[in-house]
C-alpha cells in the first residue's frame, strides 16, 4: 500500500478552483461548449407505454425549411452491439414504455427541430401495459444479484422462532414512491463526428464510462471515442451510466459529419430516459428482549424494473451490518413493469432502506419503553455482523451523543403530542446513517513537471463536489509541494483511465491513484526533477477494505413543527453529526452534507413521481408538480464531523461523504412527526393529509 500522506493542504478549508467560473457564469458546461455550426436535436417519444410502431410519416417535417434530417428506427445507424436493450436506440419499432425514443430530428435551428418533431407522425399498434407497483402481484421473482453485486438474500439463525420468542415485537410495512433525478443541469450532449473520432462534450459522471460504454455499441475502437466533461451542474447518480439519449446524439452525429449535433433534455424529458429510484415496499419485522436488545431482524423488500433490462436496489443490505442480532433475514424481490429503466439515485439501496429500518427502530424504542438513542446503544454491534471482521472505526454513537446535545435532546418529552406552541406541534426525531466505503480499482493518474510546477492528470469528473480542488490538495501533500504549485487536469477521457464519480468512492479511488503516481515520481526523480520528467502510476490494491468493515456513520436529529389545524410540516433545525474519516476540504465537505440532508429533507416531504396507469407516465413531470426542498423549507442545518482519519481506507485516511447526507434524514423527520403528532406516517412522502386522515 501506497504510504500514509501527512496533510499540509489537506485538512485546511480551501476555496473551489473553479469557484469564481462557476459563480460569474463563465465555466463551459457540455452544451455550452464552443463549436462552429452546429445543428440540433429533437428527441422524439413513444406515446404509448407497450406496443409497436406499425407506420412512420416523416413526410411534413422533412419539408420544413430548415431540417436536415429525420430519424426513425426505419433509418438510423444500425448498431454494433444491441446487447444492452435501453442502449438499442431506434433498432427496433417496438415500444416497452412510454417516453421511449422513438425517433429524432436534426435541423439548423433548435426551433425548427422542435416544430418539425411536433409534425413527424407515428401510427401504433398498442398492447396492453403494466406500469404500477403493489404489494398483491404474482409475478416479483428473486434477481441473481442486486446492485453493487451483494447476494439478493440472506439467512442467519433461526429469525421465526425468535420473533415467535420475543418480549416485544414490530411488524410494520413501509414504501417510498418513485423519485426522479433532478441536478440543476440537465442532461446534455454535444457529439461530433470528423469521419474518425466521435467527439462528446457530455454531462456525465464518468467521461471513461461513457466512452467504455458506448464506443462497442457504436463499432467504434475506444480510441475513436473522446468524452468531455470539464464542468457538470450536478448527477446524484443519473449520470453515471451513458442513457439512450447519449446513443441518440451520437447517431445525429454520424449521420451529420462535420457538424457538431447539440442535444440538451427538458426538464420534462428527465422524467422519461436518465433513469429514476425505484418505488419500494418494505416490510421490517423485529424482535427484542425485554430490554431492548434485537434477537431477530427481517427485513423484505419488494421493488420494481423495467422489462427493457433489470436493475435491482440494494435496499435490503443496510439491514445486514447495523445492528448486533443472533437471527436476521433480509431479501430482495423484483416486478419487471412496462416502464423505464430505474437506475442510481443518491445513495441507491441505503437512502429508502435506512429509511424503513430506522423508522421501525423508533416504533421498537416506543414499544420497549426505550429513548430511541438508548435503544441504538443497545444495539450497537462489537463488529461487522455481516462479515464477523472488525470495524475499522464506528464511531456512531458518539456521533449521537454529540448530535442530542447540539439539538437539546435531554429536554424533549418521552411521550408524543407532548408539545404545543403558538397552533404548532413540536416534536423531536433521530435516525441514525451509515454508508460503505467503496473502493473502484483501475483509476491511473499521471504526473509530469516543468518550470517549478507539478501537472497532474486524471480522467476524474467533478460533478460539483470540488473534486477539482480536493484532488489538488490530494497531490500536493502526496508531491510535498506548495498547493499552487500543482495544475490539475480532469474531466477528459484523453486523460488517464479513471472510474466514475459515485458510491462515495471517487475521492478515495482518484486519490489513491495520485497518491501512488507522486509516491513513484519522488522515487524516480527526486526532490529536485528535472524538467520533462513524468511518472504514471494505476491505484494499488488496498488491503485495509479486505481486511477491515469499513463504512462511515452519522447521526441525523431533527426538529419539527406540525400545524395543529392543516397538518402543514416545517422542519426548523437539522443536526448532523458524521465519522467520515479525514476531511480534505472543510469547505466542499459541509456542503456535501448539506445538500445531502437538504435532499433527504425532500424525500420526507415533497418528492414523488405520478404514474397515470391508463397512460403509463409521470403526469408531474415539471418542478411546477414534482416539488423538492427550496431555500423556504430549508432553515438551520448544523453540520459537523467529528476528527478523525482511517487507516484503513487509503493513504489520505478518508471515506466518502457524497451520501452519507441523504441516508437517515427522512427517517429522522417521520420520527420527528410522530413524536410532534402522534400519528406514524410509513408511507412518503409526509403530507398534510396523511396527518389530517
Amino acid at each position: 500500500m501506497t504510504a500514509p500522506v501527512q496533510p499540509h493542504a489537506i485538512g485546511t478549508d480551501q476555496p473551489r478552483v473553479d469557484g469564481v467560473a462557476k459563480v460569474t457564469g463563465s465555466a463551459t458546461y457540455a452544451y455550452e461548449h464552443p463549436v462552429e455550426h452546429p445543428v440540433h436535436l429533437h428527441p422524439l417519444h413513444s406515446t404509448i407505454a407497450r406496443g409497436r410502431i406499425t407506420a412512420v410519416d416523416t413526410s411534413q417535417a422533412e419539408a420544413l425549411p430548415g431540417v436536415l434530417t429525420v430519424l426513425t428506427h426505419l433509418n438510423a445507424p444500425r448498431l454494433a452491439d444491441t446487447s444492452d436493450a435501453e442502449l438499442a436506440v431506434l433498432q427496433t419499432a417496438d415500444i416497452a414504455y412510454r417516453g421511449q425514443l422513438v425517433g429524432a430530428v436534426i435541423a439548423e435551428t433548435p426551433e425548427v427541430a422542435r416544430h418539425a418533431a411536433s409534425l413527424v407522425h407515428l401510427t401504433y399498434h398498442q398492447q396492453p401495459h403494466d406500469t404500477v407497483l403493489h404489494a398483491d402481484r404474482d409475478d416479483f421473482y428473486t434477481p441473481e444479484s442486486v446492485n453493487g453485486g451483494f447476494e439478493t438474500d440472506t439467512d442467519s439463525g433461526d429469525v421465526e422462532s425468535a420473533l415467535r420468542e420475543a418480549a416485544v415485537t414490530v411488524d410494520a410495512t413501509y414504501s417510498t414512491p418513485t423519485e426522479h433525478n433532478n441536478p440543476m443541469e440537465p442532461h446534455t450532449t454535444v457529439a461530433l463526428w470528423n469521419g474518425q473520432v466521435l467527439t462528446l462534450f457530455d454531462s456525465t459522471q464518468g467521461v471513461h464510462t461513457v466512452r467504455t460504454t458506448l464506443a462497442p455499441i457504436l463499432g467504434l475502437d475506444p480510441e475513436q471515442l473522446r468524452v468531455v466533461a470539464l464542468n457538470v451542474g450536478g448527477g446524484f447518480g443519473s449520470k453515471g451510466m451513458p442513457h439512450p439519449h447519449n446513443v441518440l446524439a451520437a447517431m445525429g452525429a454520424q449521420v451529420t459529419p462535420g457538424r457538431a449535433v447539440k442535444m440538451a433534455l427538458t426538464r420534462q424529458e428527465m422524467f422519461t430516459v436518465v433513469g429514476y429510484r425505484t418505488p419500494t415496499i418494505q416490510r421490517v419485522r423485529y424482535g427484542a428482549d425485554a430490554d431492548g436488545h434485537l434477537t431477530a431482524i427481517v427485513h423484505e423488500v419488494l421493488e420494481q424494473s423495467s422489462t427493457v433490462k433489470e436493475f435491482a436496489e440494494q435496499t435490503a443490505v443496510p439491514a445486514r451490518m447495523m445492528y448486533a442480532c443472533a437471527n436476521r433475514r433480509t431479501s430482495h424481490r423484483v416486478a419487471a413493469l412496462d416502464v423505464a429503466v430505474p437506475s442510481w439515485m443518491r445513495a441507491p439501496g441505503e437512502c429508502p432502506g435506512m429509511y424503513a429500518t430506522e423508522a421501525a427502530m423508533d416504533e421498537l424504542a416506543a414499544a420497549c419503553g426505550l429513548d430511541p438513542i438508548e435503544l441504538r446503544v443497545r444495539n450497537e454491534p462489537e463488529v461487522d455482523p455481516e462479515t464477523g471482521k472488525p470495524w475499522s472505526q464506528r464511531r456512531l454513537l458518539e456521533c449521537l451523543y454529540e448530535g442530542a446535545r447540539r439539538i437539546g435532546w435531554s429536554d424533549r418529552a418521552p411521550q408524543p403530542r407532548a408539545r404545543l406552541e403558538d397552533g404548532w406541534w413540536v416534536g423531536l426525531g433521530v435516525s441514525a446513517s451509515t454508508y460503505p466505503h467503496n473502493v473502484m480499482p483501475g483509476s491511473h493518474a499521471k504526473i509530469s513537471y516543468a518550470a517549478g510546477r507539478y501537472s497532474v492528470q486524471i480522467g476524474a469528473v467533478d460533478i460539483g463536489t470540488g473534486a477539482w480542488t480536493a484532488l489538488a490538495q490530494i497531490a500536493a501533500d502526496a508531491l510535498r509541494c506548495p498547493l499552487d504549485a500543482v495544475d490539475l487536469q480532469i474531466g477528459d477521457s484523453a486523460l488517464p483511465m479513471a472510474t466514475v464519480a459515485g458510491g462515495s468512492s471517487g475521492t478515495t479511488s482518484w486519490g489513491t491513484a495520485i497518491t501512488a503516481a507522486a509516491e513513484l515520481f519522488r522515487h524516480d526523480h527526486g526532490e529536485h526533477p528535472e524538467d520533462g520528467v513524468h511518472s504514471e502510476a494505476v491505484m494499488p490494491e488496498l488491503p485495509g477494505p479486505l481486511e477491515t468493515a469499513i463504512h462511515s456513520f452519522g447521526a441525523q436529529l431533527v426538529e419539527v413543527r406540525v400545524h395543529a389545524d392543516t397538518g402543514e410540516v416545517r422542519v426548523p433545525r437539522m443536526v448532523g453529526v458524521f465519522s467520515v474519516g479525514r476531511v480534505v476540504n472543510p469547505r466542499t465537505v459541509r456542503s456535501q452534507l448539506i445538500g445531502g440532508m437538504t435532499m433527504g429533507l425532500s424525500m420526507a416531504l415533497h418528492e414523488q413521481s405520478i404514474t397515470d396507469p391508463r397512460f403509463g407516465h409521470v403526469v408531474n413531470h415539471d418542478f411546477a408538480e414534482y416539488h423538492i426542498a427550496a431555500h423556504g423549507d430549508v432553515a438551520d442545518i448544523d453540520v459537523s464531523w467529528l476528527d478523525e482519519h482511517d487507516p484503513h481506507a487509503n493513504p489520505m485516511g478518508t471515506r466518502g461523504v457524497g451520501e452519507i447526507g441523504i441516508v437517515g434524514t427522512a427517517s429522522a423527520i417521520v420520527s420527528a412527526v410522530h413524536h410532534a403528532t402522534g400519528t406514524r406516517v410509513r408511507d412518503l412522502p409526509v403530507t398534510a393529509d396523511k396527518l389530517l386522515e
